[in-house]
């Protein structure tokens, strides 16, 4: 069984990186783990740093 990569959420506003969905506006493909994100990737939403998402509880 394989584990389904982890969702992460914007501290500041609140929008959901999810993996299986990426990131069209970022131009990241669907099956992008968080992880593999470019270091200089933001919220979609409201321009955050990355290091600004915190990991979904499963």
């Amino acid at each position: 069984m394989t584990e389904k990569p982890k969702k992460y959420k914007c501290s500041r506003c609140g929008y959901i990186y999810d993996p299986e969905q990426g990131d069209a506006k970022g131009n990241i493909p669907p099956g992008t783990p968080f992880e593999k994100l470019p270091d200089n990737w933001k919220c979609p939403r409201c321009g955050a740093p990355k290091n600004m998402f915190l990991p979904l509880p499963d």
